[in-house]
């Protein structure tokens, strides 16, 4: 992306939207982000205003093209949030939070698998091969409805 000289003048604060993080979850987040890098170019746009973006982008299930104008750009906001999904960082957010919202409630941090066994029911019956599920479950097929193997071509 092109280099864009910062405002000299901070942006008016906005009004807060639903899906913008509190304090007490910024705190919880903002460690877990990835650190600037040490070269290249300064950050215009803060974190916390990146997060809010991408989270009023997904909570409201828009485009991202019609995010609000008071949030970053649309392009600076996907950019970050398919940077962020490429490295992994979605993945730590979700296993630290998850992790710590267990061990609020009196869980171990890590999540236990119950089994390991496939999750077919004994003596549940399997449709045999070459059949369809509509077939085997009692229904007639478009094709066996005129006692076909398969849908005449009309014309």
């Amino acid at each position: 992306m092109p280099y864009v000289k910062p405002l000299a003048a901070p942006k008016p604060a906005r009004r807060p939207y639903p899906s913008d993080l509190s304090d007490a979850e910024w705190l919880l987040l903002e460690p877990l982000l990835p650190q600037p890098r040490p070269r290249g170019q300064p950050r215009i746009h803060p974190r916390r205003e990146l997060i809010d973006a991408i989270l009023y982008a997904l909570g409201e299930g828009i485009k991202w093209r019609a995010l609000p104008h008071e949030f970053p750009a649309w392009p600076t906001v996907y950019a970050y949030f398919r940077d962020w999904q490429d490295d992994g960082t979605w993945k730590r957010l979700h296993d630290a939070l998850l992790a710590a919202d267990r061990e609020t409630s009196g869980r171990t941090p890590e999540a236990m698998a119950a089994t390991t066994a496939p999750s077919v029911r004994p003596g549940a019956s399997r449709v045999p091969s070459g059949r369809s599920a509509a077939a085997s479950a009692g229904r007639r097929s478009r094709c066996s409805a005129s006692g076909t193997s398969r849908p005449e071509a009309t014309g």
